[in-house]
């Protein structure tokens, strides 16, 4: 019997309060990290009273377990180089900014010295400012050019809502400069009779890479004159590029540059990150160009409080009579309601959908007690809301007409909502740069903020609420991406094929796997090589064979039944766990019933309903070694990275009651299998190894199923990932190892490099995890250390004590060194002692936030590649 844990949204059954929490508390520790200066901000109140009143309630202070304290920091001011138009500085002069800081102007002066550069600085760091100025001169410089065109830009950002902010943000400081700065969004939301003039006459284009890739590149001849013109590419918040998504987008940037030399053009990158490790080495595998890295934050910052919130323990018991901790859904609820109530402008972060949703309606219910105005303050923001109902609640949180919203990390990458007091953060978002990037939301006036992060009952939120140094001592990842990839590479090559033949010279371009792949295309009958290129052969587009966010397919559109209205829409790869028949669905506040999944139509009907109870999807998971790439030994047991075929099946649904999370019933479900083949790290361990271990065979399932469930929850600390990226499979005798062994491997197509990073960093990672299972303070373990609400198997066997003296075991035999690292998937990405990410984001419907997985990693269609 084999037991599996997989990629898993967020699913909080509300919890009443304890009235005896667990406290812990931990010395402060220091830290450093950029933010807006403090200009003249309105008078508010200080974000440290903020937090007392927060703590105020009843056993509510016991439950920070720690407060950083930020101080406020100095800038340094430079002034602009020379070749900036004196146009353009008048303009930035108006708009309240009389002089830029030290790295604005060192990477507008690399921008005109046509050096591509990445700038990799703090939130609100004024990061815009410095490829804006730059861009917007040579602009003016081309707006006297004899076609008329004169010089062009593209701007690329990972979600549609920073776009259209940024276009917003980009009218308004150009505005002095008349008619020579003509910027327009074109996305999926861009109406049909705009994008001819679009495609004509604007100067300056914001646009996402799905339709880069879907839209632009494949009718390059409709935009030649633009291309022909382009000078710059600035890719906003390119450390959101990683794992698969980023591996996609690095070879649509490759495309792009092809395209551009056709047209005699080779334009400058500049790119804007949040503070990374090494981002001139990612930005280097993004844009396969050489990069410059500006990293030396010289703008000032206001005062940052950043608590740690640990919910406390219910008088309730869970699965196998574990000890159920007040979720971080009902905590961050009266958190945004108490915050609301205060008039303090906040936005709380959620990782799923349904949690930005459930969030919201609790705090409109608690408000609506205290008065009823207030409960029409707050409101949720998510992907799949239609593109209207996205702008409308944009408008509203940046007018300040809304006080609260619960959001995904749709709002997290950029997205400017000055005036915030406070952030909610419900859950560890998955890595330290997403962590800061959600924190920084608040105090982008100057003005000082305040930053909670409630943990989940999590592994990993867990360890982090009790070891801030993780958190707080150490620095952000890199970023993880392989371009490489065959399952991201191959695509791309058929998409290049469409739009020029792709010849010899082109290969490097797009790296060493293209040529050993060509033979494969050729014999799929997807390229036909005549004379000296390779032709596409099909009569559909090329570019529609994949879906760069990796979701895999036509999204499911959520219709309700009644009215034939389209509510929304529901990534393939989550339908199966997520809209199937029975499944409870939440779309802004509103509760509806699955009636159908038709996954033929890509269409779910539904139907109003007011259930008592949520539901949660099961699933079976086999796992099999297709080839074992590097094996070192590991004592006795062997530590092992290679190929593997997962197979997945939704199986049936549980009914749960919300409240206390008591299971009401189960219902069976008919759902076809998915398989994937992936890359994968696995551990395994002999005879020898268990009877040192006192692990006899009726413990052994529950030993290494307790091991794989803790081990996938402290991955995202060392590489980044997030817990839905990853899945993980335990089973006491594995047919090709022959030998009880633990599996954990990535969620997508051909690995992502999680699970490289996870065999490069095996012995920190694995002695992590065994911390956070032996000082867990459960006896027979729980969700803050073993156990998964999503487990496939329920939480059945788990054995804590087996799992704690197993480990010991097997790191014993850990080799003193970790492995030597390999320019591969990984990069120089690291774990904490190296030194690793918003909902993971869709394709052609151009939404761009993404959602994790309600269960597991989906079988994603690829072309044929052997």
């Amino acid at each position: 019997m084999a037991f599996n844990h997989l990629p898993a949204g967020v699913h909080d059954a509300l919890a009443p309060l304890s009235v005896t929490p667990v406290t812990h508390s931990v010395p402060m520790a220091k830290n450093h990290r950029s933010d807006r200066p403090p200009t003249q901000a309105p008078s508010r109140t200080a974000p440290g009273v903020v937090l007392d009143r927060l703590a105020s309630g009843p056993s509510r202070a016991s439950r920070i377990t720690h407060t950083e304290h930020l101080p406020p920091r100095e800038g340094r001011h430079a002034v602009w180089p020379d070749r900036i138009r004196a146009e353009v500085v008048a303009a930035v002069r108006a708009a309240g900014i009389d002089r830029p800081w030290a790295h604005q102007a060192r990477a507008a002066e690399h921008a005109l010295n046509g050096e591509s550069v990445v700038v990799a600085t703090g939130t609100a760091s004024g990061k815009s400012l410095a490829y804006l100025t730059p861009v917007l001169s040579t602009l003016l410089d081309g707006s006297q050019a004899p076609n008329g065109r004169g010089a062009t830009a593209l701007y690329l950002a990972p979600t549609k809502a920073l776009a259209a902010d940024q276009c917003r943000s980009v009218k308004e400081l150009s505005q002095p400069l008349g008619h020579s700065v003509r910027p327009a969004v074109y996305d999926g939301d861009t109406p049909f009779e705009e994008r001819e003039w679009i495609r004509q006459y604007a100067n300056y284009v914001l646009t996402n890479p799905d339709m880069l890739h879907r839209g632009i590149l494949p009718s390059h001849p409709r935009w030649s004159s633009f291309l022909k013109s382009l000078k710059y590419v600035v890719v906003d918040e390119c450390h959101t590029y990683r794992g698969v998504f980023g591996s996609h987008v690095a070879q649509v940037l490759r495309r792009l540059r092809r395209l551009c030399a056709r047209y005699g053009a080779s334009p400058v990158f500049l790119l804007a990150s949040a503070t990374a490790a090494e981002p001139a080495v990612a930005a280097r595998r993004l844009t396969g160009l050489p990069v410059v890295e500006v990293a030396d934050d010289a703008s000032p910052r206001g005062e940052l409080v950043f608590a740690l919130w640990e919910p406390p323990l219910t008088e309730l018991h869970g699965e196998r009579g574990a000890p159920v901790r007040r979720t971080a859904t009902a905590e961050a609820a009266d958190l945004l309601t108490d915050l609301t109530v205060q008039g303090i402008r906040s936005v709380t972060f959620v990782r799923s959908r349904r949690g930005a949703e459930l969030i919201s309606v609790i705090a409109q219910e608690r408000l609506a007690e205290v008065d009823r105005s207030l409960a029409r303050r707050v409101a949720a923001y998510r992907g799949g809301y239609l593109p209207e109902e996205r702008r409308a609640l944009e408008r509203a949180l940046h007018s300040g007409e809304l006080l609260g919203l619960a959001a995904t990390n749709a709002l997290e990458l950029g997205v400017d909502i000055s005036g915030l007091d406070a952030v909610v953060i419900a859950g560890y978002p998955g890595t330290r740069a997403s962590l800061w990037q959600q924190a920084g939301r608040a105090g982008r006036s100057g003005q000082g903020a305040l930053a909670v992060l409630v943990a989940r009952d999590d592994p990993l939120d867990t360890f982090l609420v009790h070891h801030p140094e993780a958190l707080f001592e150490r620095p952000v990842e890199s970023t993880v991406l392989d371009p490489d990839n065959p399952y991201v590479l191959a695509p791309h090559l058929c998409a290049a094929a469409e739009e020029l033949p792709l010849t010899e010279e082109d290969l490097a371009l797009f790296g060493p796997a293209a040529e050993e792949l060509l033979p494969q295309l050729e014999a799929a009958k997807l390229l036909r090589r005549r004379t000296k290129a390779w032709h596409w052969t099909r009569r559909e587009r090329a570019a529609d064979l994949t879906d760069i966010r990796g979701e895999g397919g036509r999204p499911v559109q959520v219709v309700e039944a009644g009215t034939g209205r389209l509510l929304g829409t529901v990534d393939a790869g989550a339908a199966h766990t997520s809209v199937h028949e029975g499944a409870v669905h939440l779309h802004q506040g509103l509760t509806y019933l699955v009636r159908s999944l038709d996954l033929e139509d890509s269409v779910a009907l539904v139907e109003r309903a007011s259930p008592t109870y949520t539901t949660v999807a099961r699933d079976t998971t086999s796992i099999s070694v297709l080839e074992t790439d590097t094996e070192i030994p590991w004592g006795d047991g062997r530590l092992c990275y290679g190929s593997v075929e997962v197979t997945n099946q939704v199986v049936s649904f549980l009914r749960r009651r919300q409240i206390t999370g008591e299971v009401l019933g189960e219902t069976k479900l008919d759902l076809p299998p998915r398989t994937l083949r992936t890359r994968a790290v696995w551990w395994t361990v002999t005879e020898d190894q268990l009877d040192r271990a006192r692990i006899n065979p009726e413990i052994l399932g529950g030993a290494l199923h307790a091991a794989e469930h803790a081990s996938i929850g402290m991955l995202p600390l060392f590489a980044t990932c997030d817990r839905w990226d990853i899945g993980g499979v335990s089973i006491p005798l594995h047919p090709d190892t022959l030998l009880p062994t633990v599996f954990v491997y990535d969620g997508h197509p051909g690995g992502a490099g999680f699970a490289e990073r996870a065999f490069h960093t095996a012995r920190a990672w694995l002695t992590a995890t065994r911390q956070a299972i032996a000082s867990c303070e459960c006896d027979a373990g729980c969700p803050s250390c073993i156990q998964s609400p999503k487990c496939g198997n329920g939480n059945d066997p788990l054995h804590k004590r087996g799992a704690v003296r197993l480990l010991t075991v097997l790191l014993e035999g850990a080799p003193a060194e970790k492995p030597r690292e390999t320019e591969g998937a990984a990069g120089t990405a690291g774990g904490p002692e190296a030194e690793e990410q918003p909902e993971r984001s869709p394709g052609p419907r151009q939404n761009p936030e993404p959602e994790p997985p309600a269960e597991g990693p989906p079988d994603r269609p690829v072309p044929p590649v052997p």
